[in-house]
């Protein structure tokens, strides 16, 4: 690293986009990815779409707690 850094032409917000969307990565362990791709390759749909909708009833679940 250089002990100083240049800032005086910096462009402030030059790339904020307002309403971005923010995609989360969403890591899983390696015994739950294979039973969830498995669940998908049966199902005939996406690892995504899977994914999504356990996530989705997860949230349904904890929001009927709270």
């Amino acid at each position: 690293m250089k002990r100083e850094y240049d800032f005086s032409k910096a462009v402030r917000g030059k790339f904020y986009r307002k309403g971005a969307m923010v995609r989360l990565p969403i890591y899983l362990g390696s015994k739950l990815q294979n039973q969830v791709e498995r669940i998908a390759r049966k199902k005939g749909k996406e690892l995504e779409d899977v994914v999504n909708a356990l996530v989705k009833k997860e949230v349904e679940l904890l929001e009927e707690f709270t």
